[in-house]
């Protein structure tokens, strides 16, 4: 099965550009970072309670690190639904991270909020395809 997801392509000041996805975390709307450098999908540790609640989230024995930093403490949750157009991951592992970075940043350009960054777990195993001219991304099932 393939799905397209509409992406957002906006700029960072006046020298980049990122991309942002809508998807459905347990029945609400989400908005994600679309990150190929990124390893793994990952969600904020703020905004994430406003989908599952907070009594879920669980530390996590390892570190995890990005761009900007050597290591950052990251947490775990078991998603019961994430929903990228038609379709549908049951009981997603997911990580969570402080992202209040992020947001900091993009608050000062006037931005709206990100609830998580799409990473290249989801992009890989659905076969992610960015196409810039119709401002979509194409995901197929296994």
């Amino acid at each position: 099965m393939k799905t397209k997801l509409p992406i957002e392509i906006f700029p960072i000041e006046d020298d980049g550009i990122h991309l942002k996805v809508k998807i459905i975390i347990n029945k609400k709307e989400a908005s994600l970072i679309v990150d190929t450098g990124a390893s793994r999908t990952v969600f904020d540790e703020y905004r994430i309670v406003e989908f599952i609640g907070d009594n879920l989230i669980e530390d996590q024995d390892r570190l995890s690190s990005g761009i900007g930093t050597n290591t950052m403490v990251s947490k775990k949750v078991i998603i019961e639904k994430l929903q990228l157009g038609k379709i549908e991951i049951n009981k997603y592992n997911a990580t969570i991270l402080d992202l209040k970075h992020v947001n900091q940043s993009y608050e000062s350009l006037n931005i709206d909020l990100v609830d998580g960054i799409l990473g290249g777990d989801i992009l890989n195993d659905y076969k992610a395809v960015i196409d810039y001219s119709k401002e979509e991304l194409l995901l197929t099932t296994p």
